[in-house]
């Protein structure tokens, strides 16, 4: 069964104002207050198999797993763990807990939970948002939550009452019993602490959903609106005073002398602050202490980055593709070799993939507070216990003695996993002594990112005399961003390299190798992470095949879908929904894509025209199985982000190198995709009951491999390098 998402319709009442918590809220400031208990209300401890226990940071909550707090005015908070950077966590998890509660989500606020163990994402591993897993972590554990604070009141009411709790009911925040006795939830709140926590609870099947699968309007759309909303580039502290930084051209150098006496004279500057890396400059405003940044005299130790350029890193990927290491991408089917042996027509390709910058539109900042021996930290994080880990170990303090607040977002795609920009504003409240907000410029952002890494896929595949494949390689050549990040070994492959690395295609033989290669470029986790360029070379491959056979691409690609029922059914809704092989206006091409991750299947049908070269995306669809829906707006939400954000990666994203030196350094040349460029989205939900899959990143890999596949259908020239700018299209 299917549904088109149509937005705003069936919503469940109205926004209001008042929704997630943000700094001067009262749920804010309960939450952030030490002790067993908030004043006002109770925080239900609640016991999740594998959970610890464990102090929290200092100033914070410590509370055994905590995620529901109730008040004696009856407003429910829940503790979330995951940040909001647009994903639309602040609907969709209030969501879940309320669906148990038996309550109108617009009743429950969000505080962010402090760093600590029992808060970790349990499919990602660390307390962190990311990898499309905040619905998927939390859809079952939320609603566990949910449901044993709903059994805590009932059986709270019961022994108030001195009745069989079986004839009780909890619903719209009151538990009601015989002979018309009712009471608050908030009134049952004290009492309910006091019962033990139920380790088994029943949670509500799918069919009993009041919520769950339901258009919502997001609840924290009043808050952005209206400015209340506060972002790290929002956050004021008394006394708090302003860093701007200048650091290495290139990304690794580090200060080798400094001659700061002219920025000190100037007006407002409070002083200068050499972190290594790069050189602060605190002032009484943020526009004073950047101004005075150009008038730092500094001499740069810049390192081997220096050398780097695009060209080289190219060449040393290339180079590695011959003679690097090869681990096992994936497990192999019959034998690739004998598979070849028998071909009768072969195709070698390779698939490149360039650098992109993640380029939020708020750029890095962070505040930090630095008195008596103990650190507050405020600001956008997407890693909290990383943020708590890297300061307190930085700066030589205890974790315990670090608080980290997370604000909203204003942009993440993974970039905010990184931990920089945190640690400079860190060092500089600690060497002045005073609060600190620093803020990057955007040319300081675009400039010393950690980029997504430069690919290449090495493919081949062996058809048989009817066009059919019999045997199909792939190999991927890149850096592992999870080494870097994380320490992994380099003789085990890096899960993260290998998505969408083993297409669905039911082939005889074949083998998946990786190569990682260091190439010294700074390089991290974007949106989508490798999926990008794994679907750009496997569809690719799969649509050069089909063209060798001479067969339709969505045809070719049905009959190597046996045994894989949700994949040909999204394929299958994609062509329908496109109409796929209707006649279209002069000049318009469309091109196909298949492709699961995060735990959901999509196709995608992309229409384009090429004028010299220049591609216009016209119109997108797309498909999508994603298991059990929580916001159906949400999803189509994110979806119509992933084109934008896709698009833009597929067709004009490029971060380049000179000297070690990044070329862009703002929306003038790093440009994104604007308002008259954006296509018609048309999506295709399945409606399942399946676990729920993620939506926040696939869509924005798998638009530009569909494009490509649709710009090569139009130009007769088969697209193997991103982006599809107008010079590598009429070079292909």
């Amino acid at each position: 069964m299917t549904q088109r998402i149509k937005t705003n319709e069936d919503s469940i009442g109205a926004e209001r104002s008042a929704g997630p918590a943000n700094a001067k809220s009262p749920a804010r400031r309960g939450f952030l207050k030490a002790g067993a208990a908030i004043s006002g209300g109770v925080m239900f401890g609640l016991v999740i198999p594998g959970s610890k226990i464990e102090a929290q940071a200092a100033g914070t909550l410590y509370t055994p797993n905590a995620w529901v707090h109730i008040a004696d005015n009856n407003e429910i908070t829940l503790i979330s763990n995951q940040s909001e950077m647009g994903q639309g966590v602040y609907t969709a998890l209030p969501t879940l807990i309320a669906e148990e509660l038996n309550v109108d989500p617009r009743r429950v606020k969000v505080a962010i939970a402090p760093p600590g163990q029992a808060y970790i994402n349990t499919i990602l591993g660390a307390q962190l948002t990311g990898g499309s897993a905040s619905v998927r972590s939390g859809y079952e554990r939320l609603r566990i939550a949910g449901a044993q604070v709903r059994e805590m009141l009932i059986t709270a009411a019961a022994n108030t009452w001195n009745v069989d709790r079986a004839g009780l009911k909890a619903e719209n925040g009151m538990v009601t019993g015989p002979g018309g006795k009712k009471a608050t939830y908030g009134q049952l709140a004290a009492a309910a602490s006091r019962v033990p926590v139920p380790e088994k609870v029943a949670i509500k099947d799918a069919s009993q959903f009041r919520l769950v699968g339901k258009p919502m309007k997001r609840l924290d759309t009043p808050l952005k609106v209206n400015g209340s909303a506060e972002f790290g580039i929002d956050v004021k502290l008394p006394g708090m005073v302003y860093a701007a930084v200048k650091q290495c051209p290139v990304i690794g150098g580090k200060v080798k002398s400094l001659d700061s006496a002219a920025a000190k004279a100037m007006p407002g500057v409070i002083d200068v602050v050499n972190m290594g890396e790069g050189v602060a400059v605190v002032a009484n405003s943020w526009w004073r202490a950047n101004k005075a940044t150009n008038a730092l005299k500094i001499e740069w130790d810049e390192g081997p980055g220096a050398a780097l350029s695009t060209a080289s890193v190219a060449a040393a990927i290339e180079k590695a593709a011959v003679d690097g290491k090869v681990l096992e991408g994936g497990k192999p089917v019959g034998n690739f070799a004998t598979g070849m042996a028998g071909a009768t027509r072969i195709i070698r390709s390779d698939y490149w993939s360039q650098n992109l910058a993640h380029a939020p539109i708020e750029p890095m900042n962070f505040t930090a507070s630095f008195k008596d021996g103990k650190m507050l930290l405020i600001g956008g994080t997407q890693f909290q216990q990383g943020a708590q880990g890297a300061v307190a170990a930085v700066l030589g303090i205890k974790p315990e003695d670090i608080t980290v607040k997370t604000t909203f977002l204003g942009g993440g795609f993974g970039r905010r996993l990184e931990l920089d920009f945190i640690l400079q504003a860190a060092m500089i409240s600690k060497a002045i002594g005073k609060p600190v907000k620093m803020v990057w410029t955007r040319e300081e952002d675009m400039t010393h990112d950690f980029y997504r890494p430069m690919a290449l896929n090495r493919m081949e595949a062996g058809l048989d005399a009817q066009g059919n494949p019999v045997a199909y390689s792939f190999r991927l050549v890149s850096q592992s961003v999870t080494q870097r990040a994380f320490g992994l070994p380099k003789d085990i492959p890096d899960p993260f390299m290998l998505e969408y690395a083993q297409a669905p295609y039911s082939i005889p033989n074949t083998k998946h190798d990786l190569v990682i290669h260091d190439t010294g470029m700074r390089v991290g986790y974007l949106r989508s992470v490798s999926h990008p360029f794994n679907v750009f070379a496997n569809e690719g491959m799969i649509d050069e095949m089909a063209a060798l056979a001479g067969k339709d691409p969505v045809a070719y690609r049905m009959g190597l879908l046996k045994d894989k029922p949700r994949f040909a059914n999204v394929l299958k809704l994609a062509a329908d929904k496109a109409s796929w092989g209707s006649p279209l206006p002069t000049g318009r091409t469309r091109g196909v894509a298949l492709m699961d991750g995060y735990d959901s299947y999509m196709a995608v049908v992309s229409e384009v025209s090429v004028n010299n070269g220049q591609v216009k995306v016209h119109k997108i669809t797309a498909a999508v199985d994603i298991g059990q829906i929580v916001n159906p707006d949400i999803v189509n939400q994110q979806i119509e982000s992933s084109v934008v954000f896709g698009l833009t990666m597929a067709l004009m994203g490029n971060i380049t190198l000179d000297k070690g030196r990044v070329q862009q350094g703002n929306y003038g040349d790093y440009p994104i995709m604007r308002f008259a460029d954006m296509p018609e989205v048309d999506t295709v939900v399945v409606r399942s009951t399946e676990k729920p899959g993620g939506i926040g990143e696939p869509i924005a890999a798998i638009v530009g491999a569909a494009t490509a596949n649709a710009v090569s259908t139009a130009t007769g020239k088969r697209q193997r390098r991103m982006p599809l700018t107008a010079e590598n299209v009429m070079k292909a």
